[in-house]
């Protein structure tokens, strides 16, 4: 019997410890794909940071010493409850665009267009959208890959410089956040395509 006990007990520290070696092994295995995702969210955050999109798609707001980032709606783009009257006229010669006060909302030759909402919500924002439609419409300059086109001041020469794996990183990072409802306006034509 107690061969008997003995044998039963190793056989069962056995697979004890190889069901914890596997775990373990499993926990291991999983943490470079971890690491992968949060230094892809990383480089995200940076290329945002860098290539100036809170420029347009975070709202100023007005504080103590001048115009400041509303970081309450970081990336949630022209606020939905600020409706815009008509653009102005502008006289020709040098001017030749105007924009909000928010930064959000741009008027030229092409019309008006605001800054769209990149947070992942559903309704409003980049939630429903895959990271093959956020390529396309990097790559295409159109909504969605396919859509209307990007209007300005969208920055067309930084994205034709950003390599497939830089707006992945950055779809990772817009995808990310916590996801904000704000619809933004569709952009308005010209008056003389109206």
């Amino acid at each position: 019997m107690t061969q008997y006990f003995r044998a039963l007990v190793s056989i069962v520290f056995i697979l004890s410890l190889a069901a914890g070696t596997s775990s373990v092994a499993r926990a291991v295995s999983d943490a470079p794909q971890a690491d992968a995702a949060s230094d892809r969210v990383a480089r995200g955050e940076y290329l945002v940071s860098t290539m100036a999109c809170h420029d347009c798609h975070t709202p100023l707001k007005m504080g103590p010493n001048g115009p400041e980032r509303d970081t309450a709606r970081a990336l949630t783009g022209h606020p939905s409850d600020l409706v815009m009257p008509p653009a102005p006229v502008l006289p020709p010669g040098p001017w030749s665009w105007v924009g909000s006060a928010t930064s959000t909302a741009f008027a030229g030759p092409w019309g008006t267009s605001f800054a769209a909402n990149l947070t992942p919500d559903d309704e409003t924002g980049l939630g429903l959208w895959t990271e093959e439609m956020f390529i396309q419409t990097m790559k295409t300059r159109r909504h969605q890959g396919k859509g209307r086109p990007l209007l300005p001041p969208m920055p067309a020469e930084i994205l034709d410089a950003l390599e497939p794996e830089d707006i992945k990183s950055v779809f990772a990072y817009l995808q990310s956040l916590r996801p904000v409802s704000n619809r933004v306006p569709a952009p308005i034509d010209p008056p003389e395509a109206q």
